[in-house]
Formats: C-alpha cells, structure tokens, sequence
C-alpha cells in the first residue's frame, strides 16, 4: 500500500542508499505534489492525494529540523544525512534556496558530519535559485529513468514541460557535482510494455552518463509498493550487471 509522509520531519530511517537518514517533507502532509507521476512512487497517484497544496513553511521547517538534531544528539545518535525528498518534488518549494541555507547552518551547528541531501528529478532546473541551492549540498541526487522521450513519459507521467534532452544539458552544467540516480522495472501499464533495462535503453543511458560524467550513479529497483500493480523488480544480480557497465566507463556506481 503507498503512503504519503505525515510529518515535516520524518525518520530517521535507515536508507538503503545513504545510511541513516532523516528525512525533510517541504510538501503537504497530507497530499502528494509533484511535476510527476511516476508508476512506480511509492506516495501513489497524483491524483489519488488531493488535498491541501500548502508547502511548509521555511521558518517551521527549520524550527522542526533544529528540534530533530537536539533531540538526536541528546541520545547520542546524530544521522549521517539530511534528506531532502517527502511527499513528492522538493524543490517545487518557492523559498528553496532559503530552506537549503537554514539547513547547512543548522547541520553545521548540531551534526557537522552529516551529509545533505536532495532527491530530485531534475524538473525545476530552469530556476536559478534551484541550482545555487543544489549547487550548496553535498549529494545533488537527480533522477533520469530513460533517455528515450516516449519510455520516460510512460514510466514519469510528467505533468510539466519536460525533455530528457534538456535535462542531459542541464545536469552537464553542475560540472560532475551531481549523482544520477535511476530506477530500472519492467511491466505494464496501460497495455503498454514497460522495461528500461532492454540493451537498447541501457547503450543510450550509458552513452548520456558520459556526456553527464556525474560525480556517482545510482542504480536501484523497486523496494516498496507502486501504484501501478503490474510492474516488477529488477533483481540485485542484473543492477550489478548494470552498474558493472556504469564502473567500466569510469564512474563509480552504487546498487541499492
């Protein structure tokens, strides 16, 4: 069954790609928002979450982080990341950069080894204020599922002007300060076959990685449920096969 994240500050929670994590929702906590809809979000349909489109607030995100890390620290156990992800798009936040900023003084401040994080899909990359914000974080985590205009419509839904080769462009310009993230699944949906792992999907990936020339990939399949029933798992051993292409080209490659 998906959920939505009740709170603006949730966790934290042991993440199967960055350790222990603590989580940040800028979104509704009670309705999904999002430039996507992707089948596999483990948040649910768009359209199933309506409700309240009110981001948080900049001064109760950082009142609810500040009391988190107190609290963490007075039982010893400070996480290793600050993750930016929740109900949705994160930085879709107007006062993003404003959040970003509080949050690195306040890492500073409490857990100085601590890590940022954001878990981005790369849709609000047009604006300024988004990339000096991304720019500032240790893990700038943005998402590309295909390369393939049509495949990426079909897996993301997005509900913005959105082109793969626009993002490739736009992730170039961090000048490897990023890290790609992509989910590999097949399946269907909607009586169309889904499956971004075909060689032909993996060569055009590979080939957009090297123009990206990311500081790290991340590669990972579905861990929880999907709103689309009819989808299934990449299993462990082929994400290896695929991160082992990922290493091969000279760019470090995590599975999850």
């Amino acid at each position: 069954m998906t959920a939505l994240y009740p709170q603006i500050i949730y966790g934290p929670v042991h993440s199967r790609r960055l350790g222990l994590s603590l989580g940040v929702n800028l979104l509704p906590l009670e309705a999904k928002l999002c430039t996507f809809d992707c089948i596999y979000c483990e948040c649910g349909w768009n359209g199933d979450n309506r409700g309240s489109r009110r981001f948080n607030d900049r001064e109760q995100v950082a009142a609810a982080l500040e009391s988190a890390l107190v609290a963490m620290a007075a039982a010893g156990q400070l996480p290793d990341v600050i993750t930016f992800a929740g109900n949705g798009e994160p930085t879709m936040h107007p006062d993003f950069e404003g959040v970003i900023e509080d949050t690195i003084a306040l890492r500073d401040r409490y857990a100085p080894s601590a890590k940022i994080s954001v878990l981005s899909n790369a849709t609000q990359l047009h604006r300024a204020d988004v990339v000096r914000a991304l720019e500032r974080v240790d893990n700038n985590i943005l998402k590309i599922d295909s390369l393939d205009e049509s495949v990426a419509r079909l897996i993301n839904k997005p509900c913005c002007n959105y082109s793969v080769a626009e993002v490739v462009e736009q992730l170039k310009a961090f000048n490897g300060k990023v890290i790609v993230q992509t989910m590999f699944l097949r399946g269907q949906y909607e009586d169309r076959v889904v499956d971004n792992t075909t060689e032909e999907q993996i060569v055009a990936w590979l080939e957009a990685l090297k123009t990206i020339s990311p500081e790290s990939v991340m590669v990972y399949s579905i861990a929880r449920d999907t709103p689309c029933k009819t989808l299934q798992k990449v299993e462990r051993e082929e994400l290896e096969q695929i991160a082992a292409r990922v290493r091969a080209i000279g760019i470090a490659c995590s599975v999850a």
